[in-house]
């Protein structure tokens, strides 16, 4: 069993001490020649190596791609549907509107002023920026800050205009209260205190109405100054006045009137 191995390894043991018997100029030689033998089937094996690690990352790369590709195509199929479905939403909401006789609502363009100046006699009442009839603003223009809503333009110059905020009997707002599903309807009226320009009240509200501290209180569009949505403050307190009849609620407003320095003028 063990006789082809010896042969084998006498062969070597032969072959070694030829090459330690040559000249070194003919064992160099005899060294290259064996070795060139054997090159081709290295250079074989690392071609062979290589193309499979070059074939195993030009496949994973491809699955993956088809893989998203697929995804796309159904996350592009399902932004189709949605875009259809808001395609009729909008014919719907356009058909509602004619027959009911709502207006559209189009974007307003925000446009950036100063305070700069306040009336001494009605300091928590009314402010007066650097926007006139010259920078296209327009009586009962809506005016706010990121914070919520401020008032609305009063009068106006050509280089200044003056602005009413909210709280001032002159600047009443419509507005929603309540969540989606249970939301009331009422007018902002004038602070109860004049020396707290934080708080007004909320009145015209059902007996119904499920109110509750912090809930928020956004204007709802139905006066015809103020856009839909924007944040007037939070339900502070609240009570039942007439007998039960209906409620009424102090609200905290959003905006701190006395630290206003830059508003926004929303023309449309």
């Amino acid at each position: 069993m063990r006789r082809p191995h010896y042969i084998a390894l006498g062969v070597v043991i032969l072959l070694t001490l030829g090459l330690l018997k040559l000249p070194s100029r003919a064992a160099r030689n005899l060294k290259l020649a064996i070795s060139g033998m054997f090159l081709p089937l290295f250079g074989l094996a690392g071609s062979t190596e290589e193309l499979a690690d070059k074939t195993s990352y030009a496949l994973l790369p491809r699955r993956e791609l088809v893989r998203q590709i697929e995804q796309l195509e159904k996350t592009n199929q399902l932004w189709q549907i949605h875009f259809r479905q808001a395609q009729e939403w909008k014919r719907e909401n356009d058909r509602l509107r004619e027959q009911f006789g709502v207006s559209r609502q189009y974007p307003w363009k925000p446009k950036l002023g100063r305070v700069v100046g306040r009336d001494p006699a009605n300091w928590w009442r009314t402010i007066k920026i650097d926007l006139g009839s010259r920078d296209g603003v327009v009586t009962n223009a809506p005016v706010l800050t990121s914070d919520g809503l401020v008032g609305r333009v009063s009068e106006v110059g050509f280089a200044q205009a003056q602005v009413v905020l909210v709280g001032d009997p002159d600047c009443r707002v419509a507005v929603l209260v309540g969540d989606e599903k249970n939301r009331e309807q009422g007018v902002i009226a004038p602070a109860s205190s004049p020396l707290d320009n934080t708080l007004v009240e909320l009145s015209y509200l059902s007996r119904h109405a499920k109110l509750a501290a912090g809930q928020s209180v956004v204007t709802s569009g139905l006066g015809g100054i103020f856009p839909k949505g924007i944040v007037v403050g939070q339900i502070a307190d609240f009570r039942s006045v007439g007998y039960g009849l209906y409620k009424e609620a102090l609200v905290r407003l959003a905006v701190k009137m006395n630290r206003l320095e830059e508003v926004w003028v929303m023309m449309p």
